[in-house]
């Protein structure tokens, strides 16, 4: 069994084949998918964050409105970067969305990938410190972001407040107590993962990971999931851990699945280069008749290794035939895999 989500890049343009030509079309439609990906039986609504570009960025509002309009989907991020972020301040927006939702909040974080402008960050008003990289910001960040989600107090009160204080220290708040629980480090290499593993945090494992060995994506992908449960054991934490990937996945079982993702077939992995030195490997996409794709999913290493699938979706081609893809997956492939 697994848990399936879909995974939404919110895409926006004024394009004439998009249902989607503005930030509205793409906010409002997103709520409207969790809601009927809810009907249909997924387990969760998970959302891309990047800034500077007509994509979503702004997670909570997001996120806050799904959680009163749904019942019992996740709703999560992958992934919020951490360069960005204001760590205290976003303990309250995620605690906010999170008791808003009763408890369904999968927060995924990351220190960040190469963005629309150079440094965006700096923008936003943030710096790395001396001698540290954006990286090694953006990982102390969520450390901080991580510490406050304790609860424990830490600020001095007012002796003369507006309101009467409790005793002690004052912790941030709204304070969600279980929320530390669900948040899940987006890890593009092998070392980042056991990191993750090492500090408590599930991990979201993408499309897209360093090269590290030269062997298929989803083979390296299974292996750094393997390393990140080794770490989380040999860390002691008292939990199970869970572990989430991505992939593109189209079944065909009408024409107009096979006029959109028909090219698609028999896709093989990609090598590149990110941040201009850095050798990437890209996953394959999966399409093709139910039959074709349970038998290639089925030798999915990675797959097999997680707890947690998400389906990365045409958000641009609007709720109704995303609805139609995500319903193809459960109805025509997941049970032939094991997946339900």
């Amino acid at each position: 069994m697994k848990k399936i989500g879909f995974l939404s890049f919110g895409h926006w343009s004024n394009h004439p084949a998009y249902k989607t030509r503005t930030a509205s079309d793409t906010l409002l439609q997103s709520i409207d998918l969790a809601v009927a990906a809810e009907a249909i039986g997924l387990d969760g609504a998970y959302f891309r964050v990047h800034h500077f570009a007509a994509q979503l960025a702004s997670p909570f509002p997001l996120l806050a409105a799904i959680g009163a309009k749904t019942k019992s989907i996740e709703i999560g991020t992958g992934v919020i970067d951490m360069r960005y972020e204001n760590p205290l301040y976003m303990v309250e927006d995620a605690g906010a969305a999170d008791l808003i939702s009763g408890g369904r909040l999968q927060l995924g974080i990351s220190r960040g990938s190469p963005e629309q402008v150079i440094d965006g960050w700096r923008y936003f008003g943030y710096e790395p410190a001396e001698g540290e990289t954006d990286a090694d910001m953006g990982r102390r960040k969520a450390l901080a972001f991580l510490d406050k989600l304790n609860g424990v107090g830490f600020a001095a009160p007012n002796p003369y407040p507006m309101f009467p204080n409790p005793p002690g220290l004052l912790r941030l708040e709204p304070y969600s107590e279980q929320l530390k629980d669900r948040i899940w480090w987006g890890a593009g290499s092998n070392a980042t993962a056991i990191w993750a593993a090492e500090n408590g945090m599930n991990l979201q494992s993408s499309t897209l990971k360093f090269d590290e060995s030269g062997k298929p994506f989803h083979v390296q992908q299974a292996e750094q999931i393997r390393l990140y449960k080794e770490a989380w054991k040999n860390a002691g934490h008292q939990r199970q851990p869970r572990v989430s990937v991505s992939r593109s996945i189209f079944a065909l079982i009408n024409d107009q699945d096979r006029y959109f993702f028909g090219q698609e077939t028999n896709r093989v992995d990609k090598v590149g280069f990110i941040e201009s030195d850095k050798r990437a490997i890209f996953g394959r996409s999966y399409a093709g008749e139910p039959d074709q794709l349970i038998r290639e999913l089925a030798q999915d290493e990675a797959i097999q290794e997680a707890d947690t699938l998400l389906l990365t979706i045409p958000n641009t081609l609007g709720v109704d035939y995303n609805i139609h893809v995500l319903s193809s997956i459960l109805e025509h492939v997941a049970p032939g895999l094991g997946w339900r």
